[in-house]
């Protein structure tokens, strides 16, 4: 495949469908995605966020390969050497529980085959689908450097989680321990607060009596009726009048009959529920700071499967809903139960698997994450980091300054297996880099590697560094760390961003990128998110199959702004085609007139005529604007001034006037046209190929341009020689007098290929007039233009009038006078009688009173309609 002018004719459209694979295989084959093509240039890198290994397209991943494919795309033509690092993440929930679903199709469980097998069967899967994501990437035409893709749990990464831990651990930053956490009964793990979904449902409120020992008792409200078996004190409030003489007794938990203290906190809420509140530090994390200031026992009435465990009593083995239905009921039949009432509450509930999590006291690994996350706030606070939208900031910092130390421990078998061994003998944990065969603290031979796998955001907060070869000082590492930006969504600012912020400042002691760039979801064209269930998800690669890569890039870039969410719908994405289709036959058209054309550079914008002077000017203002846009990240209006500019100026003016002088006989206009359309149409296809790269590339090899392809081909800059202002204020009165005399063609119906006089009263203008009566005649089919006196303006004529412009056009010309007036005078008619129609209904009070007030409104408002367009029929009757 060759660039420049090809020897093959232009087809008449672009079939993307065929064009789409072959330069992507172009491309990548002559190795134009990587770094190298510029290797003595400073670097642009941006780490992809890693789709899960085994997952599809959907629209959210559309729009971050689209928004960061233009920024390599752009930052590579401006001379970078641009690095795109792909990669996938084992994704450790998600995978698990893919490859679970298999085994329980097969009758089978990870259990029942057991630890290795089932890490086989999933290495298996990991394979058989880890190519699905790659090639949509593909699809959409993501430069990528392919032979730098990661996978998060690929030996070299697999070193730097490994690496990362000890160290922490070595550091006094990472413990084991007994903690309040999230457990996910469904999934049989801890999951963290970032990974539970909290909304508020329907439920109900439970009020008791707590029973006092020696008589009486104290209300108490629950929305868990089963964690009373939990209990291990009751709370009031120091200064509740109703309640403080009870401070000191002894409550027993209702069917165990356990005694437990009767406690003051000012943490009690007071106009909540009785103002008495039941303390189950277990399994709830207000309760559980309540009980570590009071120093209450922690009791977990939970198995991992959310039945109840020993600690219940007589209501062990039963699922934690059945046991809250018996408890309630055995209450009722003791007489201890008040009253239920309904109750909107928040509700916890996992991510993942969309059950209630349960606040469980279990042991896990935690990173006392406190001394990274000063680190990460003051890179934030200082600008070494820049987050935009801006406004994300203040919810950066408030996350940050309230964090709690994160449990990195989760009870899966996919991912990264936790670098700890417990000794059978002393009881000692070794930590290593190698894998041990002996305690560290004894010298037992009898350890177990600890069952725990790190939380899959543990391995993905390293991924910037760790993509580069850390912790080996590679080549890559030292040339490309930091990255540039990491363009991510809103909504893992806190799971991913956060944290490689935190990870990246800790290891390597700098920032691991300069901006967070957050984009918004894409929902629906109503702005409902998209999902299966609504049956409004635009499956992408479904768009790109039907539309093509292009139209839906160009779609997602232009709709969308930094930090909001976005509309999609076909109708934008076809619109999106139809300005690519629309972009390609303009070029064809220059491409038609090229036979015997040398390109010539235009050296002197001034000695050219008004409208090449006015089209070279828009686009040299439009590339300061796109840079100015490009350098505060605003894509989206960016896109959408290359489009106006192009569809609006380009071929509705521009490209018409041409014509005048493509078709004529004088060879110097002829060329310097040309040189016009071939300059605009050249910058104007670098500005566009970071949003359209497949349609813009086709249309480069047919002009006769930069050798090189256009994905290599210099980003233009504006050029102040062709920035002439007064050209577009003389270009925007012409521009207005067409307008203006279209309007009146329209209005009067006239036919389009009907010829029209005009009379022109042009006064300072009448040179500018008289030299451009060819842009009159080509783009409003004005026949004959004639220059009169001032003031001279004749009767019966439609009048446009621009600065100190006007041009009268003889009614005669546009329209049958006697037909006209005929016409306008039976619409008239016509419009009465619908006039008396309505007049004598609202008149009618029966109407007016007994209609619903929303029918008469609707019959005033047609009245007075009818009236707005008698006044215009009269008007135009008067005219003529």
């Amino acid at each position: 495949m060759t660039t420049g002018t090809s020897t093959q004719a232009m087809p008449k459209t672009f079939d993307f469908t065929e064009a789409e694979a072959r330069l992507y295989h172009w491309w990548e084959s002559n190795g134009w995605f990587k770094p190298e093509v510029h290797p003595d240039a400073d670097p642009f890198v941006i780490a992809i966020p890693p789709p899960n290994v085994t997952g599809a397209l959907h629209n959210g991943h559309a729009l971050f390969v689209s928004l960061e494919d233009m920024m390599i795309r752009q930052q590579r033509m401006a001379g970078k050497a641009a690095l795109w690092i792909p990669g996938t993440d084992h994704a450790g929930i998600a995978t698990q529980l893919q490859v679970e679903n298999m085994l329980r199709e097969e009758g089978t469980s990870r259990k029942e085959v057991g630890r290795e097998e089932f890490l086989r069967r999933t290495w298996e899967w990991k394979e058989r689908y880890s190519g699905r994501i790659q090639n949509q990437l593909r699809r959409l035409g993501a430069s990528c450097d392919w032979d730098r893709e990661r996978f998060t749990l690929d030996e070299g990464l697999s070193r730097a989680v490994r690496e990362a831990f000890v160290t922490l651990w070595e550091q006094g930053l990472i413990y084991r321990g007994p903690r309040l956490i999230n457990w996910s009964p469904g999934l049989q793990t801890a999951v963290s607060d970032l990974e539970v979904e909290r909304a508020e449902e329907e439920g109900h409120l439970y009020f008791f009596t707590y029973p006092l020992e020696g008589g009486g008792g104290i209300p108490v409200a629950t929305t868990r009726p089963e964690t009373i078996l939990g209990d291990t004190a009751v709370a009031v409030h120091p200064a509740d009048e109703r309640y403080r003489h009870l401070i000191g007794r002894t409550a027993l938990v209702p069917m165990l009959n356990r005694p437990i203290p009767v406690i003051a906190d000012e943490y009690v809420d007071r106009e909540f529920g009785t103002g008495a509140l039941k303390i189950t530090p277990g399994h709830d994390p207000n309760d559980y700071e309540i009980g570590q200031r009071h120093g209450l026992p922690v009791i977990n009435i939970l198995n991992e499967d959310a039945t109840l465990n020993a600690n219940a009593g007589r209501y062990a083995g039963l699922d934690r809903f059945e046991a809250r239905r018996r408890l309630w009921a055995d209450m009722q039949a003791a007489g201890l139960t008040l009253k239920v009432e309904p109750h909107r509450h928040v509700v916890p509930r996992s991510q993942r698997g969309g059950e209630i999590v349960e606040p469980m006291i279990s042991t896990q690994w935690f990173v006392k994450i406190q001394p990274l996350a000063e680190k990460a706030i003051a890179a934030v606070r200082d600008g070494q980091i820049r987050i935009v939208p801006e406004h994300f900031e203040r919810v950066y910092f408030n996350w940050m300054e309230n964090i709690q130390d994160w449990c990195i421990s989760r009870q899966l078998w996919w991912g990264h297996r936790i670098p700890a061994w417990h000794c059978a003998d002393c009881g000692q944990i070794t930590v290593a880099r190698q894998d041990p065969d002996r305690c560290a603290h004894c010298g037992s031979a009898n350890i177990s590697q600890d069952p725990d796998v790190l939380d899959t955001w543990f391995s993905s907060g390293l991924w910037p560094f760790s993509t580069l070869g850390w912790p080996e000082q590679t080549p890559d590492l030292q040339r490309y760390y930091p990255t540039d930006i990491m363009e991510t969504g809103y909504d893992i600012l806190f799971f991913w961003v956060a944290r490689m912020i935190m990870m990246g400042l800790w290891f390597t002691g700098q920032a691991p990128f300069h901006t967070v760039y957050l984009h918004g979801l894409v929902r629906d064209e109503h702005e409902r998110k998209m999902s299966k269930t609504a049956g409004n998800v635009a499956d992408p690669i479904d768009m790109v199959e039907r539309y093509g890569a292009d139209a839906l890039r160009f779609t997602l870039l232009t709709g969308s702004a930094p930090g909001n969410d976005m509309k999609l719908s076909e109708s934008r994405i076809e619109y999106s085609r139809n300005f690519g289709n629309k972009v390609w036959q303009m070029a064809r058209f220059v491409w038609s007139n090229l036979d015997g054309y040398t390109p010539q550079p235009i050296s002197d914008p001034r000695a050219l005529d008004l409208p090449s002077r006015w089209i070279l000017s828009r686009l040299h203002s439009l590339i300061g604007s796109v840079q100015r846009l490009f350098d505060t990240y605003q894509y989206g209006e960016a896109g959408r001034q290359i489009l106006e500019f192009l569809w609006s100026e380009f071929a509705d003016w521009s490209i018409e006037i041409a014509k005048s002088a493509l078709y004529g006989d004088d060879e110097a206009a002829r060329q310097r046209t040309l040189d016009v359309l071939v300059h605009v149409l050249d910058r104007s296809l670098r500005l566009l190929h970071p949003y359209m790269p497949f349609i813009t590339e086709e249309i480069w090899r047919f002009l006769p341009v930069d050798e090189r392809p256009l994905i290599l081909a210099s980003w233009p800059g504006a050029d102040e020689r062709f920035i002439d202002p007064e050209a577009e204020a003389e270009f925007s009165i012409l521009m207005e007098l067409v307008r203006g005399i279209r309007n009146a063609r329209a209005e009067y119906k006239v036919e389009p290929g009907r010829q029209i006089t005009a009379l022109v009263d042009a006064d300072a203008h009448r040179g500018l007039i008289t030299t451009h009566e060819h842009v009159f005649a080509r783009l409003c089919n004005v026949g004959e233009l004639t220059q009169i006196d001032s003031g001279a303006a004749p009767e019966k004529a439609a009048a446009v009038v621009v600065a100190d412009v006007a041009i009268y056009l003889p009614l005669a010309d546009l329209v049958d006078l006697a037909a006209e007036r005929a016409r306008l005078e039976a619409e008239l008619a016509q419009i009465n009688q619908q006039l008396a129609r309505s007049e004598a209904l609202l008149a009618n009070e029966n109407f007016t009173t007994r209609a619903k007030p929303e029918v008469v409104q609707r019959e005033r408002d047609k009245h007075a309609a009818l009236n707005a367009s008698r006044q215009a029929v009269l008007d135009r009757l008067a005219n003529l």
